[in-house]
């Protein structure tokens, strides 16, 4: 609150530090969204340290408006082992049809 009172454009918790140390990063950002609309602050938070998609997901429910996070979480955003199963299944079938991929 603070920073927002002191003008802040934005705060930067990192979430994945603070889950190594055994604390809920994700609830520190809960917790200060909900406060900086309950006073229309607008000090932007930018959601640090990001390490896994789920991070991702959840900073964006919560309402955050930036994250930070290193190349393997985003590539980690397009992987799934359903969806991988699904392409590896319809590359089967269209290769049974004789086809080209174009």
């Amino acid at each position: 609150m603070l920073a927002a009172k002191a003008g802040a454009a934005f705060i930067s918790p990192f979430v994945g530090r603070l889950d190594d140390i055994g604390q809920d990063g994700m609830q520190l950002i809960a917790d200060t969204v909900q406060i900086y609309r309950n006073y229309s602050f607008a000090t932007e938070v930018l959601v640090a340290s990001v390490r896994h998609p789920v991070h991702v997901l959840q900073a964006a429910k919560l309402g955050a408006h930036v994250a930070t996070m290193p190349a393997a979480t985003i590539r980690a955003m397009f992987k799934h082992p359903l969806t991988d199963r699904g392409l590896d299944a319809f590359l089967a079938d269209w290769a049974k049809t004789g086809q080209t991929i174009l």
